[in-house]
């Protein structure tokens, strides 16, 4: 066998003009115009079941595969392409004398362009309906063989993955007399093989979560995203970044510029916080650089708005903005006092949206799906490997809360404090350690976040406060993880806080308790920690 980096032929530059295209897709929107063009340039169209059917129905001639391969479609449609008149018609190199001699001696004619959608398997594994025998039909095998054939033989047949494509390849034929030239092929067959692979890590994820562990992740773990856009740069305009994967199922932008790196780890740190809040009544959060700088629930979004802006007035500017209800105008006129980059809600009333719009810079995403519903793990980068671990979840509910977390003081908190703490308590979660809330009536008056210690995150915490007139006097502070050392509650008891909500578990844990009951401090242990780096 030749060498393919020595002794291979030259591959042809010119295109590959298309006289023999196979057709069989389980996705068959948009496939009439593009077989319409390829019979308009001279090529035979060869398909089949359903895919054939669809081509009559438009009064297109179809040489149907059975007629191809002398054999019929077997065990309800399992076997149908799996056929060496299909695969040497694609894998037969054009410029080996010998490939085609062979072609000719068992009859078979090449195949120049293979159209294939797979079936929807991805889409099949979380439906409820199906049991785990109905969902491997929904394994395809033909399909993924065919475009995987196609695609090695780039140099001589094209390839059709998605039905996005469809258009440029229409676009090609009509520009280069019904051929396809060089680099299209290259990119299509690229396009082709990153389909076959994601379509084969979602079966794999999921044939080995089936009787896996809880406790236990993937091995090994694959992740195969396709590319969603290109991006201008990374967090610096000296890195290369590009996004990927299906980002834009969960927010949808409706004006400003493409989204940046940046903007993309604040978008997420905005969704994951305010899924936290979105059974509350209004609610909204404001982050800076993925800190919340504010949070606040009020009667009325505005309010809610006032409230969490009131937290911090100075870190906002240049912001993101994300509401758990619609946005109205009341509210859109309040933040559009001052430079907000980023705005999500899930729905924009009437003449609000172009109210924002005024100012072109700023992004508007209206949200459209949830962090609850993405089945992926968190995955982050590391030198030589990758970081994966489950998403931490949403917080329970209050009540389902207080029955999984335990008063560990001699004080008991007041139905209030109760409120406030479950409120704290799902803020903090998602502010950098080391993290310190202080929350009173549903509203963070002061928020110290990514401190080396957790004295200082306190400290931070209420300077901010002090900056904004905000008193702290019958507020409760949360504590992503435990207090190792009674100083950082007792410097939280100067400032007159009633109620303290951390994880417990220091091996000082009695010394911090003791120093709660000296204050009359009503403390809760929740018995989780919420680092968050």
């Amino acid at each position: 066998m030749p060498s393919p980096t020595t002794d291979a032929p030259p591959a042809p530059e010119a295109p590959v003009r298309i006289r023999r295209a196979l057709l069989s897709v389980y996705d068959k929107d948009g496939l009439v115009p593009l077989a319409e063009a390829l019979h308009t340039h001279g090529a035979e169209l060869v398909s089949t079941g359903g895919t054939a059917q669809a081509l009559r129905d438009a009064d297109l001639p179809v040489t149907d595969v059975a007629d191809v391969t002398g054999a019929p479609e077997m065990l309800d449609g399992r076997v149908k392409t799996l056929h060496p008149a299909i695969h040497a018609g694609l894998l037969a190199r054009r410029d080996e004398e010998s490939d085609l001699d062979e072609l000719e001696a068992q009859g078979i004619l090449p195949i120049d362009l293979v159209v294939g959608s797979l079936y929807p398997f991805q889409q099949a594994r979380h439906r409820s309906d199906l049991s785990p025998k109905e969902l491997l039909e929904y394994i395809d095998i033909g399909g993924p063989t065919m475009l995987r054939a196609a695609a090695k033989n780039y140099h001589h047949v094209g390839v059709v993955s998605n039905t996005s494509q469809y258009d440029e390849v229409v676009q090609a034929l009509n520009e280069h007399d019904g051929a396809l030239p060089l680099p299209l092929r290259r990119t299509l067959a690229g396009r082709a093989f990153a389909a076959t692979a994601s379509y084969d890590t979602a079966i794999a994820n999921y044939l080995g979560s089936v009787d896996s562990d809880d406790d236990t992740l993937p091995s090994p773990y694959i992740a195969v995203e396709g590319k969603a856009q290109d991006l201008r740069y990374g967090e610096n305009p000296h890195q290369r970044a590009a996004l990927y994967g299906t980002p834009f199922s969960f927010v949808k932008p409706l004006h400003g510029k493409a989204l940046s790196y940046n903007n993309m780890i604040d978008v997420h740190a905005a969704l994951a916080l305010i899924d936290e809040f979105r059974d509350d009544g209004p609610t909204c959060a404001i982050l800076k650089h993925t800190n919340p700088t504010g949070v606040a629930t009020a009667d009325a979004l505005l309010h809610a708005y006032e409230r969490a802006f009131a937290t911090d007035t100075k870190s906002p500017f240049g912001g993101i903005v994300v509401v758990n209800q619609a946005l109205d105008r009341a509210t859109a006129e309040a933040i559009n006092s001052i430079y907000t980059e980023v705005i999500i809600a899930p729905e924009y009333e009437d003449g609000v949206l172009d109210l924002l719009k005024e100012k072109k810079k700023r992004r508007l995403l209206r949200q459209t799906g949830s962090l609850r519903e993405d089945p992926r793990h968190q995955v982050r980068s590391v030198a030589g490997g990758l970081l994966v671990q489950d998403r931490n979840p949403v917080s329970a509910p209050l009540n389902e809360s207080r029955d999984a977390w335990s008063v560990v003081t001699n004080a008991e908190p007041t139905a209030a404090m109760w409120g406030d703490m479950h409120f704290a308590w799902r803020v903090v979660k998602h502010v950098k350690s080391n993290a310190i809330v202080y929350v009173r009536g549903g509203r963070t008056l002061g928020i110290g976040a990514g401190q080396m210690s957790r004295v200082d995150a306190s400290e931070l915490a209420v300077r901010k406060a002090a900056e904004e007139d905000l008193a702290l006097d019958g507020a409760v502070v949360a504590s992503d993880a435990f207090f190792p050392f009674a100083d950082g509650l007792e410097a939280a008891a100067e400032h007159g806080i009633t109620g303290a909500i951390q994880p417990g578990g220091s091996i000082r844990d009695d010394e911090v308790i003791a120093a709660a009951n000296a204050h009359d401090i009503a403390m809760v242990c929740t018995g989780k920690r919420h680092f968050c780096h």
